[in-house]
C-alpha cells in the first residue's frame, strides 16, 4: 500500500466532487421571513433559487476538533430593492467562529453581535473573512452574477437559525440609487 493518497474531495470546473457530499438549495418559498418587502416577495415566483449551497462533512457533526468545509453560490437578484442573500445564523455554539474566502462575484458578508450591533463587510474575490464567535452573520449578492464563497466551521459549531428567523437582523442591505446601503429595519 501507498503512503501516497489521492484527496477525499476535489473542486473542479466550479464544483466538489467526493464523499460526504451535501447538496442543497434554498428557493424564495424557504426564505418567507428574511425579506421585509412582503408584498415584493409574494409577487415573486416562489420557485426561483435564492441560493446553494455545497459541504464537505469528513467527520460526523457535534464532533469537537473536526472541521466542515461548504461553497455557497447566491444567485443575482432582489426582492423589492433588498438583495438575495443567505438565511443568516449565530452558531449553536456561540464562540465558535467560521472563515469565508470570496472566490467569484460581488457581495456583502452582513454581521450581528449578540447586542444586535450590525455592520458590513464588501465581499469580491479574494477576499478574506474572519467571522469572530458570537456573530450572526449572513452574506448578500450585490452584482449581477453569482456570488460564491467557500466557508471553514468547526464541526461543532452547528447552526441557529431560529433566532434570526424569529428577530432578524437589526438592520437590512437595500439597493439605493444603484448602490448597497445598510439600513435599520
Amino acid at each position: 500500500m501507498s503512503s501516497i493518497l489521492e484527496p477525499g474531495i476535489t473542486f473542479i470546473n466550479k464544483e466538489l466532487k467526493g464523499k460526504n457530499i451535501d447538496r442543497i438549495d434554498r428557493r424564495l418559498k424557504n426564505l418567507k421571513d428574511i425579506f421585509f418587502d412582503k408584498t415584493a416577495l409574494e409577487k415573486m415566483d416562489p420557485e426561483t433559487v435564492v441560493y446553494e449551497v455545497e459541504s464537505y462533512f469528513p467527520v460526523e457533526h457535534d464532533i469537537e476538533g473536526g472541521l466542515f468545509y461548504g461553497i455557497t453560490y447566491i444567485h443575482p437578484g432582489t426582492v423589492g430593492n433588498e438583495y438575495f442573500m443567505t438565511k443568516g445564523h449565530f452558531h449553536k455554539i456561540r464562540n465558535r467562529g467560521e472563515f469565508y474566502c470570496t472566490l467569484q462575484g460581488e457581495g456583502m458578508l452582513i454581521l450581528m453581535d449578540e447586542n444586535r450591533n450590525t455592520w458590513a463587510e464588501k465581499m469580491y474575490p479574494g477576499s478574506i473573512h474572519y467571522i469572530k464567535g458570537n456573530t450572526a452573520h449572513r452574506t448578500a449578492n450585490t452584482g449581477n452574477t453569482i456570488l460564491s464563497f467557500s466557508a471553514f466551521w468547526p464541526s461543532d459549531a452547528g447552526h441557529d437559525y431560529a433566532t434570526i428567523s424569529e428577530q432578524g437582523f437589526s438592520k437590512i442591505l437595500v439597493q439605493r440609487q444603484g448602490k448597497p446601503e445598510l439600513i435599520s429595519r
